[in-house]
């Protein structure tokens, strides 16, 4: 869906409308009836139960007006980032930070947490909101923005998970874009030598001589790992396309220049899902040459991945080949630049997992996030993977998942909970600030409509 109709930065009088339906049905749920989003996709990996009672916030899907002259947007909180872009970009502008998967939803990044390549710069989606309004626990919509009565809302929104409340609609910064990115790929041997170049480039925002709006990286191997530097540019020799039989993650290795419509470079993941579309056979020639192309998209992916882990087919799988199981190992980690190569060390020896995904991040506020409390003068790189590992007999559950979370702290660094988490409870409280979630829980949420963050991000609630 495009932009509504109306004065442009104004909020259309039909959100007011729908805004007070759906308190209204919220407030018809029994009170003693746990609540939580029921919206037709995810992109989480928490698997959870259906013990809790499903608000339908799926109507407030929309972009309701881009400013340009401001350089702010207004957005409902479930317009996926497919949709914020479609708005955006006839305008030339788009939102700070755009996740690479289009149907992450604008109130879920901020909510969930999320990131790309121009968070080197621009920090994380959360951070160029400037204000939210919100659904609470409580039943109440109030307006939580940086320098009011709910700043501390505001601040506490970011890794809340939606047990703290929904946001509905939100205020964004908007920046100008070019109708093109010039990508360079450059390889690494060593990942002291990558890391290195991952600090030099973030604080020059250069990159010999050429400034650097993007920069993420994928490791092959110890001895091979790619940085890619992106540069807005206004004309193009020639474009390439990866939606079709060319795969982006392969062409890092075959070519040390490329050319994508921004457009393309937004989705340049989302085709394949990273890589891990081939678990799938999707990138199988033949098989390619049949699938549908517009069900080369990670939300297709997805639901496959939520099959399989109802049905077991992967354990069964991993069985045949000798091993006790299999466990899913879908993580993304923040680790301070400095250490990286320390945990890809961990990593390779010990998981095993290849590729994977690097993106640097600096949190853009300097007053920091109180439930995800990342160091605002520290680059981080995030460190995404996303497979399973044959398990051993004997294995505990979760056990190369502890393993990670283990070195993680040790590492001085942070975990995104949208995926499967096996914390006892005193270590993730001591991670994620239990006294300032304890505090806006009870201002919010005062009966325990939603579910608590421990019992939603590790009990699978």
């Amino acid at each position: 869906m495009g932009v509504d109709p109306g004065i442009s930065g104004a909020v259309p009088a039909d959100h007011s409308d729908e805004v007070a339906a759906l308190v209204d049905e919220y407030a018809k749920i029994p009170p003693g009836q746990q609540v939580r989003l029921a919206k037709p996709t995810s992109n989480l990996f928490r698997f959870r139960d259906s013990a809790t009672t499903g608000l339908d916030v799926g109507r407030l899907n929309r972009v309701l007006s881009v400013d340009p002259g401001t350089r702010t947007a207004q957005v409902q909180g479930m317009a996926t980032y497919e949709t914020v872009v479609d708005a955006h970009l006839p305008t030339g502008h788009m939102p700070l930070v755009i996740p690479q998967l289009k149907t992450i939803t604008l109130g879920g990044a901020v909510a969930g947490l999320g990131i790309e390549a121009g968070s080197f710069r621009s920090g994380l989606p959360h951070e160029s909101v400037r204000e939210m309004e919100i659904l609470t626990g409580s039943g109440e919509v109030v307006l939580a923005r940086p320098d009011n009565e709910h700043a501390d809302l505001f601040r506490g929104f970011p890794n809340s998970y939606g047990t703290l409340g929904y946001a509905l609609r939100l205020e964004v910064e908007v920046e100008r874009t070019e109708p093109y990115v010039r990508l360079r790929h450059v390889r690494f041997s060593t990942a002291e030598e990558c890391a290195a170049a991952i600090e030099e480039i973030c604080r020059d925002r250069a990159f010999e001589g050429h400034r650097v709006d993007f920069i993420d990286g994928t490791v092959f191997a110890a001895d091979e790992q790619y940085l890619t530097v992106g540069t807005y540019v206004a004309e193009a020799p020639e474009t390439s396309d990866y939606t079709g039989q060319r795969i982006y993650y392969r062409s890092l290795r075959e070519r040390q220049t490329d050319h994508l419509r921004t457009h393309d470079y937004l989705w340049r993941w989302d085709t394949d899902w990273f890589w891990c579309s081939r678990a799938f056979g999707v990138q199988n020639p033949a098989v390619r040459a049949v699938w549908p192309r517009k069900y080369r998209r990670s939300d297709v992916y997805r639901r496959i991945v939520a099959w399989d882990r109802k049905v077991g087919l992967s354990d069964r799988l991993a069985r045949r080949r000798g091993a006790a199981g299999s466990e899913p190992v879908i993580q993304d980690v923040e680790i301070p630049v400095r250490r990286l190569p320390e945990f890809l060390e961990f990593f390779h020896r010990e998981i095993g997992i290849e590729p994977i995904w690097l993106c640097p991040v600096r949190l853009r506020d300097p007053q920091g996030w109180s439930l995800y409390p990342m160091d605002p003068d520290t680059l981080y790189v995030n460190v995404g993977f996303w497979s399973a590992v044959d398990t051993r007999p004997g294995d505990a559950p979760g056990e190369y998942n502890r393993a990670i979370e283990d070195v993680v702290g040790e590492l001085d660094g942070h975990k995104s909970l949208y995926s499967d988490s096996f914390y006892e409870p005193e270590e993730f409280w001591r991670l994620y600030n239990r006294p300032a979630y304890d505090k806006l829980k009870q201002r919010y949420d005062p009966g325990d409509r939603l579910p608590g963050l421990y019992e939603k991000c590790v009990g699978k609630r």
